[in-house]
């Protein structure tokens, strides 16, 4: 779970981390308001929505006025930025934040997260704040240093002096750094964040640390102990189908192809979206009914893939361990009968029932291809979404 950058930083002030002072605003009228209550006579406008480079898009701008903190504001609420993780679609902006400005000596980049490699948490900086860190590590990799903590220590004073030689910081201001990993690792591990990231972190001219911007993922798993962070969630930034296959237990995620997929296991669906793509076309999401999946939520779940009209065509591979094959079958009939189908549907199943399952799909008298193998599903659904 991810949420909007003023509320990053309200959690982060919580764990004493030094940022900037402001307000959020919904409106004009709002942003107006929230302007005369800073300080100035800088004040910056900042759109809010979840995704990154929103500078670059027009989504942040600088402005020494309150007439143009009220002309930058009716000019984004309501806007669609598109930035390179939005999508070509972009986002509509629905709120904003009214932030002082900072007289800025330096900026640079820290982050923290999960290194599945490590099994530890890490903090990744670079002196080249405010870029795009997969350009600084594409382009000078060299200018990147990651520090790890060992779970069993936990936070040490020498991860925050190795973070600030990283950023070649001295005196004073390597304290701050060190004060400040410190703050940032017990922040991160109190709410179960997945991802923290301080794009840019700024010495400003008066020789403080301060964190410009903030960035936070959650892990989904942890939500249930964090009830304050749960109420922080933005729907408006969130796909509809995700939304709705999280409602019934579903692991959904929507992807931009044209091939609807349903599968039983996080690695089989992996698999299957490889094949489609090996086939040349695209999954239009992920989705995995998990092994024990009933009746119903297959029936959800075709629902939600049929709901995207991205989808060309629909493969439903099963394996069935756990997962019966009948169950699936049962599922999809009455799904099928509930919502129609207009789209030509593959269906690979295999293992436990998979004799009865296929004969309720034969005897439903629905326009179904059956495959025997998964290689068999991929080339039909393929060669049906492009007519041939």
């Amino acid at each position: 779970m991810n949420i909007h950058e003023y509320q990053a930083k309200a959690v982060l002030r919580e764990f004493g981390v030094p940022t900037s002072r402001g307000i959020a605003a919904f409106s004009v009228e709002e942003a107006v308001k929230a302007a005369q209550q800073l300080e100035g006579p800088v004040y910056v406008v900042k759109a809010q929505i979840h995704a990154g480079g929103r500078g670059k898009a027009g989504g942040v701008k600088v402005v020494r006025t309150i007439e143009d903190v009220q002309k930058e504001a009716q000019r984004l609420l309501g806007s669609v930025l598109v930035t390179h993780q939005t999508g070509p679609r972009g986002k509509q902006v629905h709120r904003l934040y009214i932030e002082e400005g900072s007289a800025i000596d330096r900026e640079f980049y820290l982050s923290a997260l999960v290194d599945r490699g490590s099994s530890r948490i890490a903090f990744v900086v670079s002196t080249e704040g405010g870029m795009d860190i997969e350009k600084v590590a594409k382009d000078t990799p060299e200018k990147i240093h990651t520090v790890t903590v060992d779970p069993a220590t936990g936070i040490m004073p020498h991860h925050g002096r190795r973070v600030a030689s990283a950023l070649k910081l001295t005196g004073d201001l390597a304290k701050q750094a060190e004060s400040l990993v410190a703050k940032l690792y017990t922040a991160f591990i109190a709410k179960d964040m997945s991802l923290l990231e301080i794009n840019p972190l700024v010495v400003t001219k008066g020789g403080q640390l301060i964190c410009l911007d903030a960035k936070i993922g959650f892990e989904g798993n942890a939500l249930y102990r964090h009830p304050d962070i749960v109420a922080l969630r933005d729907l408006t930034e969130e796909d509809e189908k995700e939304i709705e296959a999280s409602k019934h237990d579903l692991n959904y995620i929507a992807l931009d192809g044209t091939i609807g997929c349903m599968v039983n296991g996080a690695g089989l669906a992996m698999a299957t979206m490889d094949i489609i793509k090996l086939y040349g076309e695209s999954p239009a999401n992920f989705l995995d009914v998990g092994g024990g999946a009933s009746k119903d939520r297959v029936t959800e779940a075709f629902k939600i893939i049929t709901s995207d009209p991205n989808v060309k065509g629909i493969l439903i591979n099963i394996f069935g361990g756990i997962m019966r094959c009948d169950v699936i079958a049962g599922g999809v009939v009455e799904a099928v009968k509930e919502v129609g189908l207009k789209v030509p549907l593959v269906i690979r199943l295999e293992g436990t029932n998979v004799d009865l399952g296929k004969k309720i799909i034969a005897e439903s008298g629905l326009n179904v291809v059956s495959a025997d193998d998964l290689d068999d599903a991929a080339q039909k659904i393929v060669k049906a979404v492009r007519g041939n």
